[in-house]
């Protein structure tokens, strides 16, 4: 915030002190210019990132008047540490500034923050640091743990991931099957799966597993593409005694989708019932959503059939999935009546993924004016709000049918000043190249300025696409400017 005004301004930052003690900080500007306030936090995230090291930061926040100031709450320093989760200098810095604060006492929760901060910038000695501090005083909780063994894993440090665990008990934890079931579920989601094996056949011996153990390996193997394996566990589940639930079919029904094996899913479905382990909302959502990905529309219906003939009972999940489905096989008065009559009937609320798919589905079908009208009736629900994915499709009609003047300012004003939605890379391309096919390659470049200054980095095609028209429009500054950002790309 500062570096975006001081390039506009000559700044004169003046601190205030309230009535309620809260510091309060002014920019001015030209004349005529209202000044703009800075929150106690701004003023923090300044201070801090003036320092080089973690050491610096704490000497430049605790000899600086103002900072000192400031009355310190936890939300406070929760908001700071999460503006400092990708720089673990000033995460590390303003942490160490704030225990030495008169009458603050980090939370839990600030401790663990920084604690993953430093493991996700691969800073393991500093981790270990904290956790150590957080184990003298006794505050270690089995999620610590698990930020801490999932970093060590990430890096690729499983020997020191393994040696945590063995540790537990100096950290006052033991060693029992929920804490087995972290360790195996770490290792899994990052796709060590043989490695938790072979912890698991050493464990097992002293701490007997439970279904989340297996449902553990089921998934980390369908993860790295080996249902045989997960097949298998599925019988060395029952040999343990455990029985196999929903979550551990559904597991496999979702890998064979994902292959597009819809038949070998189905068999899957025969062999639940058979077990006497009916499938649930989830596993049916699931098995349309992906049909629905193969463009095999008719089978997904088919399958929505199953829901109503197994009696269950449909969730907002699934009439999304199903309204998706009937609209991209042209069915869209049925698509309706699942929304407008269904859902209701059911109790069913829809949320905003449920109006983006209706919205959606009335643009692609050219019809504007309907897909206007769920806008307003999102907006006037009170249950939701829209969202970025709401506008895609409003956006992409607008360039489709020419209307990039009013209605596509309209929009944009929607979006920013009524819902005050942050765009993505993906909003600010589309604006770009609709603008650039409307001929409008100056609103465009004023778009491309606008992505940079906020540090979304445009794809190449879209910098080419935006280069060649601006050229023609005998644009040089602006070419120019985008030749030299492409260079460094």
């Amino acid at each position: 915030m500062i570096s975006r005004v001081s390039k506009c301004t000559k700044n004169i930052i003046i601190p205030i002190l309230s009535n309620s003690s809260k510091t309060c900080c002014f920019i001015h500007g030209s004349p005529g210019t209202p000044a703009l306030a800075l929150s106690d936090l701004d003023i923090l995230v300044e201070k801090a990132g003036l320092g080089s090291s973690d050491d610096e930061v704490v000497e430049f926040l605790s000899n600086d008047p103002q900072c000192n100031r400031i009355q310190l709450t936890h939300h406070l320093f929760d908001k700071l540490l999460r503006r400092f989760k990708d720089d673990w200098k000033s995460a590390l810095g303003v942490f160490r500034w704030a225990e030495s604060r008169s009458g603050y006492e980090h939370t839990l929760e600030a401790y663990d923050m920084v604690l993953d901060t430093l493991g996700k910038m691969k800073k393991m000695d500093k981790m270990m640091m904290i956790l150590h501090e957080m184990r003298d005083n006794k505050i270690v909780t089995l999620n610590t743990v698990a930020k801490v063994v999932r970093r060590f894993a990430g890096a690729g440090q499983w020997e020191e991931a393994v040696r945590i665990f063995d540790e537990l008990g100096s950290f006052g934890l033991e060693k029992n099957v929920e804490s087995m079931n972290l360790l195996l579920d770490t290792l899994c989601k990052e796709n060590r799966v043989e490695r938790a094996r072979e912890m698991f056949l050493k464990l097992k011996a002293h701490i007997l597993p439970n279904a989340n153990t297996f449902n553990i390996f089921i998934h980390g193997w369908c993860k790295v593409g080996r249902v045989d394996e997960a097949n298998w566990t599925i019988q060395e589940m029952k040999g343990h005694g455990c029985r196999p639930c929903v979550i551990s079919y559904s597991t496999i029904i979702r890998f064979h989708c994902s292959q597009s094996n819809f038949d070998v899913a189905r068999s899957v479905l025969d062999e639940m019932r058979a077990e006497e382990c009916p499938p649930n909302i989830v596993t049916y959502t699931t098995i349309m959503s992906y049909m629905a990905k193969a463009e095999e529309y008719e089978h997904a219906l088919e399958i929505a059939e199953s829901v109503k003939s197994d009696r269950l009972k449909p969730d907002t999940l699934f009439y999304n999935s199903l309204i998706h489905i009937l609209g991209r096989a042209g069915q869209v008065r049925e698509a309706i009546h699942v929304f407008e009559v269904e859902m209701p009937k059911s109790s069913v609320v829809p949320n905003t993924s449920t109006y983006n798919t209706m919205i959606a589905m009335f643009c692609h079908c050219c019809q504007e004016d309907k897909a206007f009208n769920v806008l307003k009736r999102m907006e006037d629900s009170g249950i939701c709000k829209p969202d970025v994915q709401t506008y895609y499709p409003l956006l992409k009609s607008c360039f489709r049918t020419g209307k990039t003047d009013d209605s596509l300012s309209k929009l944009w004003d929607d979006m920013v000043k009524k819902h005050h939605l942050s765009l993505d890379i993906s909003a600010y391309t589309l604006l770009i190249h609709g603008l650039c096919r409307a001929n409008k390659c100056e609103r465009a470049y004023l778009f491309f300025e606008e992505m940079i200054g906020q540090g979304i980095m445009p794809r190449y095609k879209t910098c080419r696409l935006l280069f060649e028209e601006v050229k023609q429009k005998h644009m040089y500054d602006a070419a120019e400017k985008i030749e030299d950002f492409m260079k460094k790309m």
